[in-house]
């Protein structure tokens, strides 16, 4: 009776997550807390201010979610959630006992569980269904992770390359360097430009890149939104 009372219970939650992730909800409190930690708790930090956990297990929570119910194999499933489980762990560990080296590996496992967020949101974005507005959420959602990923990527190349890029005002703590940072990055990704310079031939790869990005990305993902309502149009 257990046994049969747990079976109907797991596809249950499974679709309600599914629901969840296909309706506005799931990308809109992803989106907002995306925009919280970046222009609100992130400048706050270099202030010395905390308050980034709840938002960060906001993002982490969803993201999890998010990989039980995208259709991908379990293998893929089992990664994601064991990369962000293991990153959000390292982090932890960097803040109770800050070491270069735990630094730098948080730098580094965080890049990857951003481009898996990447990967889960484009999964969901580009599902089956119709285009609606939860679909313009995922390629905001998208934008943001991606100038995200790429701060991290500075922040690794800066912790391992400590004069890869030039500030205006050194920073003194790990808070500040990020900080510093995920404003170069989102400068750079809007190509607003930034008191911020890249030193390091490395360094300036990974700017041009990005700012190849921030160009093709938003150009792309219209043509793909445009090319599918037509496709959904032609096919009713």
């Amino acid at each position: 009776m257990t046994s049969h009372t747990y079976r109907s219970q797991s596809p249950n939650f499974h679709k309600d997550l599914s629901e969840f992730w296909s309706a506005h909800l799931g990308l809109t409190l992803v989106n907002v807390s995306l925009a919280v930690i970046i222009f609100v708790i992130t400048p706050l930090r270099e202030a010395g201010l905390s308050g980034r956990f709840f938002f960060d297990l906001v993002v982490v929570t969803l993201m999890i979610f998010g990989a039980l119910v995208v259709d991908q194999s379990r293998m893929a499933k089992a990664f994601a959630i064991t990369v962000v489980l293991v990153s959000a762990t390292v982090l932890g560990a960097g803040r109770v006992h800050p070491t270069p080296f735990l630094h730098l590996l948080g730098s580094a496992l965080v890049i990857v569980t951003l481009l898996l967020y990447v990967r889960i949101v484009l999964l969901v974005m580009f599902g089956k269904g119709p285009i609606t507005w939860s679909r313009i959420q995922g390629g905001v959602c998208v934008y943001l992770l991606i100038g995200m990923a790429w701060a991290s990527a500075f922040q690794f190349l800066e912790q391992l390359h400590p004069g890869s890029f030039y500030f205006a005002s050194a920073p003194t703590d790990i808070d500040q360097l990020t900080s510093k940072l995920t404003y170069f990055s989102f400068a750079t990704l809007t190509t607003v430009g930034s008191t911020i310079a890249p030193l390091d031939p490395f360094a300036r790869s990974l700017t041009i890149a990005e700012a190849i990005v921030g160009q093709l990305f938003p150009a792309t993902l219209i043509g793909a939104l445009v090319a599918m309502a037509m496709q959904s149009r032609t096919k009713s």
